[in-house]
């Protein structure tokens, strides 16, 4: 007789059942939200400006994705994108990354275009393009859009994402913050308009520590990691647990850094507004 008799068959009891997916339309594409993790037919997400229905968690948006949320239909003229990077320390590698890039356009979008009819000139951050990191391309362009719009007395909106400076520039990537900062000091000299900035997940490093805290009215979109340091590298430094939400869009306007916190369906009417009053 045997000590040990094996079943034929093993039960797996309790085991819950996976959560339903709704049918989309046959050939309908799906998107998992990197927040909650839910399946989300890809047109339904679209149409709700690439924000989760389920968690309210805001997407990334590129250039050309957020030009379309923010302008008026077919009123965006780009400018100074003949300005194109190169690798002025030889820096291995770059040169290669730079020339790999489909688009070439760097890591900003610059031109003018209409809110609600009204002609501002702007710039629109690419963070798909190397993180949206800051160069010589970058601050170029923003110190030509303010120029421009002192030129024209046009209002500027700036819409950040950036990893910060662009190690692989090195000094002339540092130089760019104080070169958009005296941008942005002569626009005010040259015109009395307003400067909107509108700071987007993520906006970190050079770029935050430059011309995306200076404008006149400070927005963040809702949820958007807003700082200079990441909260890990802060961690590490200080050997202290973060307070929960620090360096969030919420967190910012809590401890007055930031004027106010939008989602982003109601980002544009309120442009339009804040363009029209001031």
């Amino acid at each position: 007789m045997a000590w040990f008799k094996k079943h034929q068959y093993t039960i797996i009891k309790n085991v819950s059942k996976p959560p339903a997916i709704q049918a989309g339309p046959e050939g309908a594409k799906w998107e998992s939200c990197p927040n909650c993790k839910e399946l989300i037919l890809q047109e339904t997400l679209i149409k709700n400006l690439r924000v989760c229905h389920h968690c309210a968690y805001h997407m990334r948006l590129s250039a050309d994705e957020r030009i379309q949320v923010l302008v008026d239909a077919g009123a965006f003229e780009p400018m100074f994108m003949d300005i194109r990077p190169a690798n002025p320390l030889g820096f291995p590698g770059y040169g290669d990354k730079l020339s790999g890039d489909a688009s070439a356009r760097e890591a900003i979008v610059t031109g003018v275009g209409k809110l609600g009819g009204m002609e501002t000139a702007m710039g629109v951050m690419e963070f798909g393009f190397m993180g949206g990191s800051m160069g010589t391309v970058v601050g170029e362009r923003v110190a030509r859009t303010f120029e421009y719009a002192a030129e024209k007395s046009l209002p500027v909106l700036m819409v950040t994402s950036s990893g910060g400076a662009r190690m692989q520039e090195g000094i002339f990537s540092l130089m760019q913050m104080a070169k958009t900062s005296a941008a942005v000091a002569g626009y005010r000299r040259a015109c009395r308009r307003p400067y909107v900035s509108l700071l987007c997940d993520p906006t970190t490093g050079g770029t935050t520590a430059s011309f995306a805290m200076l404008g006149d009215v400070l927005i963040g979109e809702s949820g958007a990691l807003i700082g200079f340091a990441g909260p890990r590298v802060i961690e590490q430094t200080i050997r202290q647990k973060l307070p929960a939400g620090f360096q969030r869009a919420e967190f910012l306007l809590e401890h007055g850094f930031l004027d106010m916190v939008l989602p982003r369906k109601d980002v544009r009417p309120t442009l339009i507004k804040i363009f029209s009053w001031l």
